[in-house]
């Protein structure tokens, strides 16, 4: 599980992080030192687990909880008790009174794997893959039979992903990343955190978006260059391109050279 530490004490970041690392199960992402930090990271980063304490400046442990992925598990690390109650209206897997004891501790970070798991499974009885040509999606109490290459783009919308297609948009509480691992990776490509995309269903792109029909889809900064290998790895020679400009006044062409990619 992918876990974060929140704790403006620098002295309690460093207790949380000396537990986790002794847990083989944790991996620990990164540690901050406030809830505004921990969010930006949260934007582009995949989380499961987060430590967090409740009484920081700026915004609290329990506004922060309130505000991420519902399956994003939050473990409260505090020093005080009168919190407890207020913890677990924000769904806390566990509160924790610090210093942290070690036993205490391991029961609640097996108690988030255990719900964790549950989360993951719950998300795959949304989506089935049949091995086939398609897909089995639940949505509103019904099961939707897609066919792959129906499927022009995912969108992930915090707990929900939506699957556009030909014509109709199907809506199903899980994530995007429950989706990437299900969908056949040599026929869908993620191109930034929110978008799958059918790499059949591409009509054109720049270096800077995917245009698939109507729709204008960013390609982020750090899923660029994997999206320019996959798309256009096979079948790429580097070529060198003359360019001569007439020049009225002069007898001859100055020929100026330039780089570029020819594609087949």
């Amino acid at each position: 599980m992918k876990c974060i530490i929140v704790d403006d004490e620098p002295i309690a970041r460093r207790g949380i992080k000396k537990l986790v690392e002794q847990n083989p199960v944790l991996e620990l992402s990164d540690t901050f030192n406030s809830a505004e930090a921990a969010a930006v990271f949260m934007k582009s980063r995949q989380v499961d687990l987060v430590f967090l304490d409740i009484q920081m400046p700026g915004i609290s442990g329990i506004e922060f909880a309130g505000s991420i992925p519902k399956t994003t598990l939050v473990i409260f690390t505090t020093a005080f008790t009168e919190y407890a109650l207020d913890s677990y209206e924000v769904d806390a897997i566990a509160y924790l009174v610090k210093p942290v004891e070690a036993d205490k501790f391991r029961k609640a970070v097996d108690k988030a794997i255990a719900y964790h798991s549950l989360l993951l499974d719950e998300e795959k009885k949304s989506l089935e893959n049949t091995g086939d040509d398609c897909i089995f999606v639940k949505s509103e109490r019904r099961y939707f039979r897609v066919n792959l290459k129906d499927i022009l783009f995912v969108e992930g919308l915090k707990d929900y992903v939506i699957l556009q297609l030909d014509g109709q948009r199907i809506i199903t509480r899980m994530s995007l990343k429950s989706v990437q691992e299900l969908l056949p990776a040599d026929r869908f490509l993620r191109i930034n955190r929110s978008y799958i995309v059918n790499r059949e269903r591409i009509d054109s792109f720049d270096n800077n978006d995917a245009f698939i029909q109507s729709h204008e889809i960013a390609i982020g900064n750090s899923y660029r260059n994997l999206f320019f290998e996959e798309l256009m790895g096979k079948g790429r020679v580097k070529i060198t391109i003359l360019l001569l400009p007439y020049l009225p006044e002069l007898d001859t062409r100055q020929p100026l050279r330039t780089s570029g990619y020819g594609f087949f």
